[in-house]
């Protein structure tokens, strides 16, 4: 363990606000971080005091001003060097998010690999950063579209995905021209700090000025700060809706720009046509992967009556086969929660599920013993339940999956879209007509639609993100990069005349 902290420069206690190469010596609150996995304290980090905070964005500023007039492949290359860092720090990196989160070591190392893709997907972006050229209703003029950077870009990640989320916003942010300054959440501030470390290299052997990646560490007083600030016109937040509208309510007030990825209530509907080898896989990963704590986790599964019991039994068999424990042992399937707060949400939400009298099939509760000293460590539960209840219809960050029965696909669907969520959705069907329906504007109203695959484990080459109350916001792949810049609409006359536009005659 010693030794993966070591490589990636942690120290008992870290500085937690920096500019890049140079790191402030704070006067901020003390934030510690205990690993879920055995309770064990990992390090401390100052954090981030509201003069540090206005440093930082001033050096940010500062930066923007020569970062944005690098060529945008120069900006690529810094961003593929980056990429290669991270292969070289996978390994540590990756123990360090599974460690300090608490999710598996394969799932840390995953979102490592995550990291990578984005950068890889950022260096080909930086020679693609494309307008339109159009043509225009007057003689000898053209007409065309441009994007420019923004300038600084405020990241508010949460403690689920501690350094993948940072770094789909950061890669396309860079190589659009654009600085970024990391809130990272509290409650993993040592990821951060690792990763700030690394970029760091990366860019003082590039020349990078200094500003280019600011980090501000600290709790919703450091958020509050960047959320009202005019200097920054883009933040992207990822967390609960109720910290989304919170975030969105304070720059829109300023009339900033949002990317904002909020809760899901994901649900997984089984066709009678489903192929049950191929989906029971899909549920259960997505179900306890993470112990439930993604924001595309498996919540809800809306079953074919005429398949019910046969999905119900064997998944309840599945999750007897479940290994829960050290999340660095490849031999377990589920980690911890991050904090005993996540496990008192746990218990209540398995408690309003008694209340409302609904069947518990795979019985959850607390572990205790030997390996569960942190007291984080969870049963992963399974209970039939009605769409309409109020703790089936919010998000608990916990594995807790609810079974649901339907008759008509059309009542499938509409109890796949029966709630306020809208990040990812899922069908198991080897039905063409139910998979094209499913997938059609009369089908699920989720950002995410995936037809025989489960709702978690986005690929970065597609744009993230969902609707309704998740935010409608759009990071990693795609055309997401544009949220990262302006854009400009051109015209240019290179006539002797000064036609105007819709035939309208101004002479005098």
């Amino acid at each position: 363990m010693e030794d993966f902290l070591k490589e990636l420069g942690i120290e008992a206690m870290n500085e937690g606000t920096s500019t890049g190469s140079q790191w402030s010596a704070s006067n901020g609150e003390v934030f510690e971080s205990f690993s879920p996995v055995d309770g064990k304290k990992i390090g401390s980090v100052k954090g981030s005091s509201a003069e540090e905070y206005e440093a930082t964005v001033k050096k940010a500023q500062e930066a923007f001003e020569a970062w944005r007039m690098w060529p945008a492949p120069r900006r690529g290359e810094v961003v593929r060097q980056f990429g290669e860092a991270l292969r070289e720090k996978k390994d540590a990196l990756g123990k360090l998010v599974s460690y300090e989160m608490g999710k598996s070591l394969q799932e840390g190392l995953g979102e490592v690999q995550e990291m990578i893709d984005i950068c890889d997907f950022a260096v080909g972006l930086s020679r693609q950063l494309h307008g339109l050229t159009m043509h225009s209703e007057r003689p000898m003029h053209r007409m065309y579209e441009q994007y420019h950077p923004l300038g600084i870009v405020g990241i508010i990640s949460a403690f689920n995905f501690p350094v993948a989320v940072w770094a789909w916003n950061s890669a396309l942010a860079w190589v659009c021209g654009d600085v970024c300054i990391w809130k990272p959440s509290e409650k993993v501030p040592l990821c951060a700090v690792a990763c700030q470390k690394i970029i760091a290299e990366v860019f003082e052997r590039n020349e990078v000025p200094e500003g280019v990646s600011g980090l501000v560490v600290g709790d919703y007083k450091v958020g509050e700060l960047m959320t009202n600030d005019t200097r920054v016109p883009l933040v992207s937040a990822t967390g609960s809706i109720r910290m989304g509208k919170k975030v969105g309510e304070a720059v829109g007030r300023r009339l900033g720009k949002t990317i904002l990825e909020l809760g899901g209530n994901n649900a997984i509907i089984i066709s009678e046509h489903a192929d049950l080898k191929l989906a029971i896989p899909g549920i259960v990963f997505g179900a306890v992967g993470t112990c439930g704590q993604r924001c595309t986790s498996t919540r809800r599964l809306i079953i074919h009556s005429s398949i019910y019991d046969e999905v119900k039994n064997t998944l309840a068999s599945a999750y007897e086969q479940l290994r829960i424990g050290d999340p660095l042992d490849a031999n377990n399937h589920v980690g911890p929660l991050i904090d005993t707060d996540a496990v008192r949400m746990y218990n209540e939400a398995i408690d309003a599920i008694r209340s409302k009298g609904g069947n518990i099939v795979v019985e959850g509760g607390v572990l205790e013993g030997s390996g569960y000293e942190s007291g984080c460590y969870v049963k992963p539960a399974i209970a039939e339940a009605d769409n309409s209840w109020e703790i089936v219809q919010e998000e608990t960050f916990a594995p807790i999956l609810y079974l649901m029965k339907y008759d008509t696909f059309e009542e499938a669907l509409n109890m796949q879209n029966g709630v306020k969520q809208g990040l990812s959705s899922a069908l198991m069907s080897t039905n063409m007509r139910e998979g094209e329906t499913f997938l059609s504007h009369r089908g699920s109203d989720c950002g995410i639609a995936n037809v025989n695959i489960g709702t978690s484990g986005a690929e970065i080459g597609g744009a993230f993100g969902g609707e309704k109350e998740t935010g409608g916001g759009r990071e990693s792949g795609s055309d997401a990069w544009k949220a990262y810049m302006r854009r400009q609409t051109n015209t240019i006359n290179w006539s002797t005349e000064l036609p105007l536009a819709q035939g309208i005659k101004f002479d005098f």
